[in-house]
C-alpha cells in the first residue's frame, strides 16, 4: 500500500545516520524530474581518521566519492541526497532492509525486510559472505559473469586493497593485460575509484571484438572517459605512458610472463598476476631427465605437472626479485572457486638484488637445465621508456 513519501523518507535518513548502514543506493528518478547525479551510494568505512561515511556519486559520465566524518557533516550529505528526486532507495543495515519507490502519483512503495543471517557453520560457527565489491553491485547486470567468476574478481580485489598503500592518492594508471570480457577492468576500476582515487584504466586483449564490445560497455556505464580498450598482444599492444599498475588474471601459460616482462619493462610500481595454465617448464622438464636425486618428482606425470606449476612461479618470483621487486605468491581465493588461485603479487623498490639472491636463482635454473620464459623475455627485451 502506498505511504505518504515524507514519512518514508525520514525512516530512510534515519537508516542512513544508523551506524549499523552497511550500504545504501539511489537512483532512478522521478516522474518529471532529474537530480543532479545519476546514482548514489553510501556505504560506512574505515579510514587512518576514524569511521567515515563513504558517499560515491555519478552524474553518468565521472564518478565521484567523498567521506564525509560522522555527526554534522554526515547529516548535511544525507540531507542532501535525500532532497534529490530520486525515483528508488535501498538501504540495507545489519537488521534491516528497505526499499523505497516513488510512484508517479508521488507517493512511497515501501518493501521492508528482516535482514538476512549469516548460516551457521558445523561446530558453531557462523559463515557471512564478506564481498569487497557487492555481487549485486548493479554493474554485474551490464558486465554480466557467473558466480564463481565474481567470487574469483573479488578475491583479486582483495589481493589489490591488501597491495596499495591506504594514504594512495594522486592520480592512477591502471592496466588490464589479457583482459578478456573485462569483469576484472571494470570491477577494479569500481573499487579504485570507490577509494576517492582518480583512475585512467586500459583493458589489453588480442580479439578486436572484444576492445569493441568492451569499450560499447564502458559507453553504457558511463565510464567512457576513464576506461579504455586497445586490440593487441600482451607483448606488443601500445599502452602509453606506462602504468603505475598492471593486473594480469589468468594469462594463460606463457602471457603470464609477458604480462610481467612489461610490467618490469615499463618500471610499474605495483604487479599482480594470477597465472592459469603452465605449459613451458613441463614441456622443458619432460624432454629431459631430473637431476638426482629428484627423479621421483617427476617420474609421474600428475606430479611433473604440479611440479612445473610450482617452480614456474618460483622462478617468476625470483627473477622479480633480481630486477628490483618484492614479490610473494599467495593463494588469493578458495580452491573451490578455481584451481588457478595462486597469485604473484609484487611491489617495485628498486633494491639492486644481493650475490646470494642471483646465486640462488642460478644454481636453481642449472640443476634442472631450464630457461624460463620470463628470464629470455626480460634479457631480450629493450625498455619501453624511464623506469619510474
Amino acid at each position: 500500500m502506498p505511504e505518504p513519501l515524507d514519512a518514508a523518507l525520514t525512516e530512510v535518513r534515519a537508516l542512513l545516520l544508523d551506524p549499523a548502514l552497511t550500504r545504501a543506493v539511489a537512483a532512478g528518478r522521478r516522474r518529471g524530474q532529474h537530480p543532479s547525479v545519476v546514482r548514489a551510494e553510501l556505504r560506512p568505512v574505515t579510514l587512518k581518521a576514524g569511521p567515515r561515511l563513504q558517499i560515491s556519486t555519478s552524474d553518468g559520465a565521472r564518478p565521484y566519492t567523498r567521506n564525509v566524518a560522522p555527526g554534522a557533516e554526515a547529516v548535511a550529505a544525507v540531507d542532501a541526497l535525500l532532497a534529490e528526486p530520486f525515483g528508488n532507495w535501498h538501504v540495507e543495515t545489519a537488521d534491516a532492509t528497505l526499499q523505497l519507490r516513488v510512484t508517479k502519483s508521488g507517493e512511497a512503495q515501501v518493501h521492508r525486510a528482516a535482514a538476512t543471517r549469516p548460516v551457521a557453520e558445523p561446530g558453531g560457527h557462523d559463515r557471512e559472505k564478506d564481498y569487497l565489491l557487492d555481487p549485486g553491485d548493479p554493474i554485474f547486470a551490464e558486465i554480466g559473469g557467473s558466480a564463481a567468476k565474481r567470487r574469483q574478481v573479488d578475491a583479486f580485489l582483495r589481493a589489490l586493497a591488501a597491495t596499495l598503500p591506504d594514504d594512495l592518492t594522486g592520480p592512477l594508471r591502471v592496466v588490464d593485460l589479457g583482459c578478456g570480457n573485462a569483469y576484472l577492468t571494470f570491477a577494479a576500476h569500481r573499487y579504485l575509484t570507490a577509494r576517492g582515487l582518480d583512475v585512467e584504466l586500459v583493458g589489453v586483449d588480442v580479439r578486436e571484438d572484444q576492445r569493441r564490445r568492451n569499450t560499447e560497455l564502458a559507453e553504457r556505464l558511463g565510464w567512457a572517459g576513464q576506461v579504455g580498450f586497445v586490440a593487441g598482444t600482451i607483448a606488443d599492444a601500445v599502452v602509453e605512458p606506462a602504468p603505475d599498475l598492471v593486473l594480469a588474471l589468468h594469462a594463460c601459460d606463457t602471457a603470464t610472463d609477458e604480462a610481467l616482462a612489461r610490467a618490469v619493462r615499463w618500471g610499474a610500481r605495483w604487479v599482480l598476476a594470477a597465472p592459469c595454465c603452465h605449459h613451458d617448464i613441463a614441456a622443458q622438464l619432460r624432454a629431459q631427465p631430473a637431476p638426482p636425486p629428484y627423479e621421483l618428482l617427476t617420474r609421474q606425470g600428475i606430479l611433473r605437472e604440479r611440479f612445473a606449476d610450482v617452480l614456474t612461479d618460483a622462478l617468476r618470483a625470483g627473477l622479480l626479485r633480481l630486477h628490483g621487486y618484492r614479490a610473494e605468491v599467495v593463494e588469493f581465493v578458495d580452491s573451490r572457486h578455481t584451481p588457478r588461485n595462486l597469485l604473484i603479487r609484487a611491489r617495485r623498490t628498486g633494491t639492486a638484488p644481493t650475490e646470494a639472491q642471483q646465486a640462488e636463482y642460478r644454481e636453481l635454473v642449472d640443476q634442472w637445465r631450464i630457461t624460463p620464459r620470463l628470464a629470455t623475455l626480460l634479457s631480450d627485451a629493450t625498455a619501453e621508456g624511464p623506469a619510474a
